[in-house]
């Protein structure tokens, strides 16, 4: 099975995986639509990609429920992100690629790695357990950190926060994000919160911010 995967098969079955780890549905299943949009790819290549994998018994998909990773497609999607994360602090640390950009430049190359370099790559750049973005890196068990965190959005004013990870992975969005100053790890008050899904005002050090709804949906935070 391991060798039969292609690299884009692998890439959906992390991503699948991302996105349900992010909204947390009660059953574990995720739509094909959030999956295109976080993919940035036509729903006519989700579903194709989704048959094919459910023919090969990676994931379950149940018509107006969505899809979910079976047991093995999990195990795979593990492996990968693995792989995917290691790469993507490398590249950052070690070769001085904009954080807003590994995300992408690790999808070049991360199939092409064999378990040495990973492992190297890994050494080199202090055993790393998160990735840039904030996203825990699995283990070589194929064990993971479960992270409790929340989306901006749903956090009320008055609360202080700490940016724990981010949906996104498009580069202009995440350019926008880090210049208001939000990257994992920085803390923030929520100052207010305007009704009916309008913008947030934040205040992140000694500067004030506003963030609208639409960007707030893609920031996972831990409330302090």
């Amino acid at each position: 099975m391991n060798d039969d995967l292609s690299g884009k098969m692998r890439v959906y079955l992390a991503e699948i995986y991302r996105l349900a780890d992010m909204e947390q549905p009660v059953d574990g299943y995720v739509s094909t639509s959030m999956l295109a949009d976080l993919l940035f790819v036509s729903a006519p290549a989700v579903n194709r990609m989704v048959n094919r994998l459910k023919e090969v018994g990676l994931i379950e998909h149940e018509p107006y429920q969505g899809i979910r990773l079976t047991k093995a497609g999990e195990q795979q999607a593990l492996q990968h992100l693995r792989i995917h994360r290691i790469a993507e602090v490398f590249l950052m640390n070690v070769m001085g690629v904009p954080m807003e950009q590994v995300y992408h430049e690790a999808n070049q190359i991360s199939s092409a790695l064999n378990p040495m370099l990973v492992e190297r790559m890994y050494q080199m750049t202090a055993t790393p357990t998160y990735c840039p973005h904030g996203e825990p890196i699995p283990g070589e068990d194929g064990t993971i950190e479960r992270v409790h965190d929340l989306w901006l959005s749903a956090t009320s004013a008055g609360h202080t926060v700490q940016l724990t990870r981010m949906r996104t992975r498009d580069v202009d969005r995440l350019n926008y994000i880090h210049a208001l100053g939000l990257l994992p790890g920085t803390t923030f008050e929520v100052i207010h919160v305007a009704p009916f899904n309008g913008p947030m005002q934040l205040k992140v050090g000694r500067e004030y911010r506003i963030i609208g709804h639409n960007l707030a949906e893609l920031i996972r935070v831990k409330v302090l």
